[in-house]
């Protein structure tokens, strides 16, 4: 195995950090009265530049729809620098939790219909979920198979009924729905058949042409991913894909993996800037005639900093090469996020948390993410779940086991316990 980035991927990393070093400010648009903050929550002329100009939208997908056939590794790249930028663009909803959806389920007159104006940036997408189970949806946090986040059938969540001309009606409200507000096409995840032969679907709703659809800006924590409520009142809707009986948790789960994976090397971004944005601030910053950053304790401070970025940065890579890792990546990387950026508003002193200075965005960026993906203790016990890390301890043979023995779960070793970093991780949970 070569760990080294091949000339190309090096190439996607430098490209787009480069069109984003040219004069664009960190944080959501209005901020430097460059554009309007009630407008799509990102600068337009920005996505058209990097969607026209330097294909970003289209980087994982296919060559026959547009895109340009490279895989989660090199969107991965290009992630860590949005992050390192922390500039809002509708790309996570669209090409991180839409575009594999779409790429898993649909039928090919759907694929060519939608994945094409994906790849050119002309159509944005979102994924809806009912009320705030966006986690628990994509498998991150646990495995709800039957569908409870959904609704299940019961009042509450997102109903599908047949409209008998073979669409479907939506009824229901999403909530923390990632650039909703602005996307031009949603993937609903809505429960359908009653309470007691129920199962989730995921429908298609081209929002220009939707009855009965309200979308409503929130006003977030983090400004830089905006979240909107979505409502569906006997909203017509197509289904996504020809199989009602496609195992759509599973899709959802493989979303959740590559979501994970473009997560955690955007928090590594996002953690690397904010820790050179603050060895800069103390190298400038003079108290009693010395620079801040001469201080042995501020020293101390920063490098314990560094070693939890470049611990998360190895994590967030090796999730990139196997998504399999992506959830305890993202731990890590979250983890590591919110250290840096705490620590970051302090070594700034006075100014660190006000609104004019950016060290308060990327603490929200690392803070919002963990309320919406994790949190990291979560994270962690659904990939030791996963891993087959705990299980029940086996009786010697002809051993009859034993009441404390039946009810304590066991730590597993050896070849049972996973594979690779992820069992290795899982060991300090």
């Amino acid at each position: 195995m070569d760990a080294a980035f091949t000339a190309e991927q090096s190439e996607i990393r430098r490209v787009v950090r480069a069109a984003f070093a040219k004069g664009v400010p960190p944080g959501p648009p209005g901020r430097d009265g460059t554009a309007a903050e009630a407008g799509p929550g990102h600068d337009p002329a920005l996505w058209s530049r990097l969607a026209g100009g330097l294909g970003l939208p289209g980087l994982a997908l296919d060559e026959r729809y547009g895109g340009a056939g490279c895989g989660p590794t090199e969107l991965a790249l290009a992630f860590e620098e949005i992050g390192r930028a922390l500039v809002p663009l509708p790309l996570f909803a669209t090409c991180g939790l839409v575009a594999p959806l779409i790429t898993a389920l649909a039928t090919e007159r759907q694929r060519a219909e939608i994945l094409p104006r994906v790849a050119d940036g002309s159509l944005t997408g979102a994924l809806c979920v009912p009320g705030t189970a966006l986690a628990t949806a994509l498998a991150l946090t646990g495995v709800d198979a039957d569908g409870a986040w959904a609704g299940g059938g019961r009042a509450g969540g997102i109903q599908a009924r047949p409209d008998g001309h073979g669409g479907w009606r939506l009824y229901g409200e999403a909530r923390q729905v990632l650039d909703g507000h602005s996307a031009g096409l949603l993937v609903v995840a809505a429960h359908t058949g009653g309470f007691t032969r129920g199962r989730i679907l995921l429908f298609l709703v081209r929002c220009r042409h939707a009855d009965g659809l309200r979308r409503t800006r929130w006003t977030a924590l983090d400004e830089t991913r905006p979240q909107a409520r979505v409502q569906l009142r006997d909203t017509r809707a197509e289904l996504l894909g020809e199989d009602p009986g496609a195992d759509v948790p599973a899709a959802l789960a493989a979303a959740g993996r590559t979501a994970a994976v473009l997560l955690a090397a955007e928090a590594v971004g996002a953690a690397e800037a904010a820790l050179d944005r603050t060895v800069q601030h103390v190298k400038d910053r003079e108290q009693f005639g010395r620079a801040i950053g001469s201080f042995q304790a501020v020293k101390h401070r920063l490098a314990d900093l560094y070693v939890r970025v470049q611990a998360a940065r190895s994590a967030a890579y090796y999730a990139a090469w196997d998504a399999r890792e992506g959830p305890l990546a993202l731990a890590q990387c979250l983890e590591a996020l919110r250290t840096v950026t705490g620590e970051a508003i302090q070594l700034h002193g006075g100014i660190g948390f006000t609104w004019e200075h950016e060290a308060h965005l990327y603490f929200k960026r690392g803070a919002s993410d963990e309320l919406l993906f994790g949190p990291v203790h979560r994270l962690r016990a659904r990939a030791a779940e996963t891993a087959g890390l705990f299980a029940e301890a086996a009786p010697a043979p002809g051993d009859a086991p034993s009441a404390d023995a039946r009810r304590a779960p066991a730590f597993r070793t050896g070849a049972g316990a996973g594979s690779g970093s992820g069992a290795r991780e899982g060991a300090g949970v």
